[in-house]
């Protein structure tokens, strides 16, 4: 997705110092996004992620909660106005919360690029770029990789920007086919 520079999983809401999927406390699983605000805005990502689940379905846990987590007075006021005109224009209400950031915990490797995970040939390939974990779990590439194998961004914008990758001809056709099949 243009403007998206990297995201990652975590926790996040929670107390619990330095959390771990098998020791949550009560935090929440969530992504972090860094963006460019010059190529993508706030209100466009908060659309996104409307659009991305049902936030009028209870939730299960405080693990798996519907949430915001805004980092200033003005993302607070997006976030509000924009959960407020979804529930006018579906006639729902939304029972995901809008709480301040405090402090973000990157969730452990394995949890990290899911999509990915599908793909052993191109993830295979990616880890080979980026051996280092911390570097792999912020590199733009593989965030975009993960991205396109889940669907999301469109086939113009992957054929625009698959060269700045890093992968092989191989894996630029593999990962082109998985786009084309989805996007036709």
């Amino acid at each position: 997705m243009p403007g998206v520079i990297r995201t990652r999983v975590g926790y996040a809401g929670g107390s619990k110092d330095n959390p771990t999927y098998y020791s949550l406390g009560d935090h929440t699983e969530t992504v972090q996004i860094d963006y460019d605000p010059n190529r993508i805005t706030y209100e466009e990502l908060l659309n996104i992620f409307w659009d991305s689940h049902n936030a009028a379905r209870p939730p299960i846990s405080v693990q798996y909660k519907s949430a915001i987590f805004y980092h200033n007075e003005e993302q607070k006021r997006l976030a509000l106005e924009s959960k407020s005109r979804r529930e006018a224009e579906q006639d729902i209400t939304i029972l995901t919360e809008i709480i301040p950031y405090t402090e973000f915990y990157i969730a452990e490797d394995y949890h990290q690029k899911y999509y990915l995970t599908n793909v052993p040939d191109l993830l295979k390939e990616l880890t080979s770029i980026y051996p280092d974990s911390d570097d792999f779990v912020n590199s733009t590439a593989v965030a975009r990789v993960n991205g396109y194998v889940d669907r999301n961004g469109s086939i113009e914008n992957l054929k625009r920007e698959i060269d700045s990758y890093g992968l092989s001809p191989a894996a630029k056709q593999r990962l082109l086919a998985m786009a084309a099949l989805e996007y036709n």
